[in-house]
């Protein structure tokens, strides 16, 4: 059997539900099948459960895209204040955290059941625990093979998502899809991902596990986050380290200022004017963990000795650690702990106002499969709004 509609997504991620909610809005039928037995899993476990949505500060300086032109044309058609009013038009109550992100004082169901309310009352079809067997163009457009039937479509979104958080279901299908149509798609990496260290730093890592404290910390590209950064039994994680593992690329250091709220040389200094006969560690500890300063400074300076006789060099060594530390990760936690997946559908073969290929008439590609990534903070989210409402409202 064979059935028809104007519009098939593959994927009922946040993408794929606000591509296919603006699409029926317009008239369209619309159809949107998806292997998972729940639509929007990733939305879900987003942000504690709470779902950071967008955020109040949104431009295409927040975006990694080998083509970084590529984002402007749909952030500026909808922007987050586009989709802070369909939330508020829905009485979901939100809060701002740090850095303008935004997210639901409940829970991220308020989300999904927002974006699944907009495909119910326009007429769009969410078909879950459907898998794809096969996808052919033909002259109608596009003929998709189910684990159930045929589905004839003028239209096919591609709104697979990316590699991350495979127990949720992620997969390479996207990627497939265009390749077959032969598109390119870029090396795809870890993206939002803690940074594992060396096996030798193993004793030090367990001494350090659990300690958060506020850094700044950047790739050699000389891009700098402030933010937390967390250190765990296998490296560092918190979302200093998850901004910088976008940019960092392997073999390479990271460095880390662990105190940008100070200057230790001025503290010192001030320190040997007033407690000459203070030790080190102790002059240390009012600033950072007894942990982190042995496990760094143990080695380099005598940390019981007093502060009024440190020497130059000593002086330097605190110095370069505490403001400067060079870290150089052996890799990450892989895409089993990666929000994003870096990489993708190259756009430079996508239209940036349509999301249409540029190879195949009627094929679009919405959300995290083009290699778009953003930052930690609702970018990725309202990458997925607003690609998907610019191809919803491009099919005719």
């Amino acid at each position: 059997m064979i059935r028809t509609t104007d519009v098939l997504v593959i994927g009922a991620g946040a993408a794929g539900l606000m591509c296919a909610a603006t699409a029926a809005a317009r008239g369209l039928a619309v159809v949107v099948v998806d292997h998972a037995r729940k639509a929007g899993k990733k939305i879900l476990v987003s942000g504690g459960g709470r779902c950071n949505f967008t955020n109040m500060d949104v431009g295409p300086e927040h975006y990694l895209c080998a083509n970084p032109h590529f984002v402007k044309s749909a952030l500026a058609r909808y922007s987050q204040w586009d989709f802070i009013a369909l939330v508020s038009r829905y009485n979901i109550a939100y809060h701002e955290r740090e850095h303008g992100r935004l997210f639901c004082d409940g829970s991220a169901k308020q989300i999904v059941n927002l974006l699944l309310n907009e495909n119910q009352a326009a007429g769009s079809h969410v078909e879950l625990n459907t898998e794809i067997k096969s996808v052919e163009q033909n002259e109608q457009g596009f003929l998709v093979t189910t684990g159930l039937d045929r589905i004839q479509c003028r239209h096919l979104v591609v709104a697979t998502g990316g590699l991350s958080f495979p127990k949720l279901g992620a997969t390479g299908f996207g990627y497939r899809i265009a390749k077959m149509f032969g598109h390119r798609v870029l090396p795809t990496r870890p993206g939002l991902v803690p940074l594992t260290l060396a096996s030798d730093t193993e004793m030090a890592l367990d001494k350090l596990s659990g300690i958060s404290l506020p850094v700044r910390m950047g790739a050699e590209d000389g891009r700098r986050f402030t933010e937390d950064c967390l250190f765990t039994h296998r490296g560092l994680s918190g979302p200093a380290v998850l901004q910088t593992s976008n940019y960092w690329q392997h073999q390479q250091p990271v460095e880390v200022d662990l105190l940008p709220q100070a200057q230790i040389e001025a503290e010192l200094q001030a320190l040997r004017q007033s407690q000459p006969g203070l030790s080190l560690r102790r002059g240390l500890t009012r600033h950072l963990p007894r942990r982190l300063i042995d496990t760094l400074l143990a080695s380099r300076v005598n940390l019981d000795g007093p502060i009024g006789q440190l020497t130059r060099e000593q002086t330097d060594a605190v110095i370069q650690t505490l403001h400067h530390w060079r870290p150089v990760p052996n890799g990450s936690e892989g895409f089993d702990k990666a929000e994003v997946t870096l990489g993708g559908v190259d756009t430079s073969e996508i239209s940036s106002k349509t999301m249409m290929s540029q190879k195949v008439k009627n094929l679009y590609f919405v959300g995290e499969v083009m290699d778009v990534t953003g930052w930690l903070g609702g970018y990725n989210f309202q990458w997925a709004w607003s690609s998907g409402y610019c191809c919803g409202q491009a099919m005719d």
